[in-house]
């Protein structure tokens, strides 16, 4: 039955690394992957060693009414009322903060908020504004996901530059920085969020440690590729203006206010944590209940605005990616179904025994996050390696190795920087390059002969900062 389950999520993550030649929107593989695995677990539990000889299943048995029943009713029960419901809680809130952190960034969008920043951009000189485009892009994707944060990009090059030649540099330099900047942020990537969310890291602790990783893992790209640039962009001639009716029917000064207090209400989400030990998504939450109440009672002063023109959020909520939401639902009860079987804690003794190096080991999760999602390599090395405590390590003959496990150890840190920095070297290899390529129609063999052996550069650049930061501090 393990040979089989193993197969299953393989082919599944394999259709998903493929969505695009094949067609099939990667949300639904995942989710069809994720329910067949777990019917499958239902049915072979019994069989499944690793599950039935394990202290949380004996523990259920010795406190559950169920001393007369068979083995098989016994496991279908402690699925059903333990682990799917543990699955569920933990892959929650992660997406209910997504939800929540999308709806923030909607509502600044769809009230043109993001020109206060693209508006204030004057220069033509084609290195100045390149290396004005990188910066603005790593700071912003720090606050916004990389997605977001690529979409705005793009669309403020587009006002900018006529070429669409140039423009491919541009949006290339657009993803490379998104993907660094988000890796420094625990709010900035998905992979963030998720490690974030679940306790591997802090706040206090990842931007210190990897927001220099990170700039250089941009800054070495963007000096590689100024070397070719040269002269002064020309505009295109005519431009068009992505401002919703909400946004040119309200102030400039209210849709300053909308931008500022969104901008807020994502910042204010690492310090609500650290203030009341909630999870982050009450955080996020409380800023969408905030935002919602003020963006009611502006509207509610406008009488004469047509109600349509009206961007509440109760019509910015369909906005919101839903795909990607099923998706991350999907490939997540997918991978748990590896960790409750045991095949991901056989993987984790196979590389502790045979490689048994935490930089190796996250440098080739960075590797292959370029050809396939990062997100299940993130949800496979969570499943993968518990968050070593001091109980843990007072008890291992190898308490040293156990630290890079703790919160905020190396594992952890230095994975939040590979997978996601890692999607740069190839185009299909983060969400912010999928979008690019849609967006501006960037050839992915064009990106692999120009852009992905810059892009390595800056990855290897960042991880040798990161390594040497651990050495000289450690």
């Amino acid at each position: 039955m393990l040979t089989i389950i193993l197969l299953v999520f393989l082919v599944g993550y394999a259709m998903i690394a493929l969505e695009h030649p094949l067609k099939i929107n990667k949300a639904g593989t995942a989710l069809l992957t994720a329910m067949i695995l777990w019917v499958l677990y239902i049915i072979g539990a019994p069989t499944i060693s690793y599950l039935v000889s394990g202290d949380a299943f004996r523990a259920f048995v010795q406190n559950a009414p169920l001393a007369d029943e068979n083995l098989a009713k016994m496991t279908s029960e402690y699925i059903v009322s333990h682990q799917i419901v543990e699955s569920i809680g933990e892959i929650c809130q992660t997406l209910i903060f997504l939800v929540g952190a999308m709806l923030i960034v909607e509502l600044i969008d769809v009230h043109a908020g993001f020109e206060f920043i693209t508006n204030r951009i004057q220069t033509r000189d084609t290195r100045k504004l390149f290396m004005l485009i990188a910066t603005i892009t790593f700071f912003m994707s720090a606050v916004l996901d990389n997605l977001t944060t690529s979409i705005v990009m793009i669309m403020l090059i587009r006002k900018l530059i006529d070429d669409a030649k140039t423009r491919w540099i541009f949006g290339s330099m657009i993803i490379i920085a998104a993907n660094s900047g988000g890796a420094w942020s625990p709010i900035g990537d998905v992979t963030t969020i998720m490690l974030w969310v679940n306790g591997h890291i802090s706040t206090g602790a990842t931007i210190p440690n990897l927001i220099l990783p990170s700039l250089v893992s941009s800054l070495v790209p963007m000096l590689l590729l100024l070397r070719g640039l040269k002269g002064e962009v020309t505009p295109p001639s005519f431009v068009h203006t992505s401002a919703g009716g909400a946004g040119r029917n309200l102030s400039s000064g209210e849709r300053l206010a909308i931008f500022l207090l969104g901008v807020f209400c994502l910042l204010f989400v690492p310090v609500f944590k650290t203030l009341t030990h909630l999870p982050p998504f009450m955080g996020v939450l409380l800023g969408v209940g905030a935002l919602w109440i003020i963006t009611e009672l502006m509207y509610a002063r406008k009488k004469d605005m047509d109600e349509s023109l009206k961007m509440r959020l109760d019509k910015v909520v369909h906005r919101i990616d839903g795909a990607t939401l099923l998706f991350f639902l999907g490939i997540l009860l997918a991978v748990d179904v590896l960790r409750y079987v045991g095949i991901l804690n056989s993987f984790s003794t196979w590389l502790d025994t045979e490689v048994g190096n935490v930089y190796i080991v996250n440098l080739v999760i960075g590797t292959l996050s370029a050809i396939v999602d990062n997100v299940p390599l993130v949800a496979g090395a969570m499943g993968m390696y518990p968050i070593a405590t001091e109980a843990m390590m007072a008890n291992s003959a190898s308490a040293g190795y156990l630290m890079n496990f703790m919160q905020d150890g190396i594992f952890w840190q230095f994975l939040a920087y590979c997978a996601g920095v890692g999607g740069s070297m190839l185009i299909i290899g983060s969400a912010a390059g999928v979008v690019v390529m849609g967006l501006e129609g960037i050839n992915f063999i064009w990106y692999l002969k120009r852009i992905s052996w810059v892009a390595l550069a800056g990855y290897l650049a960042g991880a040798l900062v990161y390594i040497g930061q651990n050495m000289l501090i450690g």
